[in-house]
């Protein structure tokens, strides 16, 4: 079993900027891709960033060039860099770690991202 926790969310104005963090836990020594999804109010999960254990990255095209994705593999951790915040930048954001072995897909209870205008 693999727990991880979010910590960074919160209230911010719209240009500003937060950092994520998540670091995964458990009976898992090693992730394969770890990322970001995100579900604002009245929409579907989206993917945000995801980087590979070797540090490739993708990023959904609304957040290239604001938000940075990076991870440190000795400590299990993903992190979230986002700047240059919108308002529609508002969601719940979800950090997910994929297993190597197994193939599973763990994901974190969310924490929230408020931009207010």
């Amino acid at each position: 079993q693999v727990h991880l926790v979010e910590s960074g969310g919160g209230l911010v104005q719209a240009g500003g900027s937060l950092r994520l963090s998540c670091a995964a836990s458990g009976s898992v020594f090693r992730f394969n891709t770890m990322g970001w999804y995100r579900q604002g109010p009245g929409k579907q999960r989206e993917l945000v960033a995801a980087i590979t254990s070797g540090s490739n990255t993708n990023y959904a095209d609304s957040v290239k060039g604001r938000f940075t994705i990076s991870r440190d593999n000795a400590k299990n951790t993903v992190y979230l860099q986002m700047n240059s915040l919108k308002p529609e930048d508002t969601a719940v954001y979800y950090c997910t770690a994929d297993t190597v072995v197994t193939h599973l897909r763990y994901w974190g209870k969310g924490t929230l991202v408020t931009v207010s205008s």
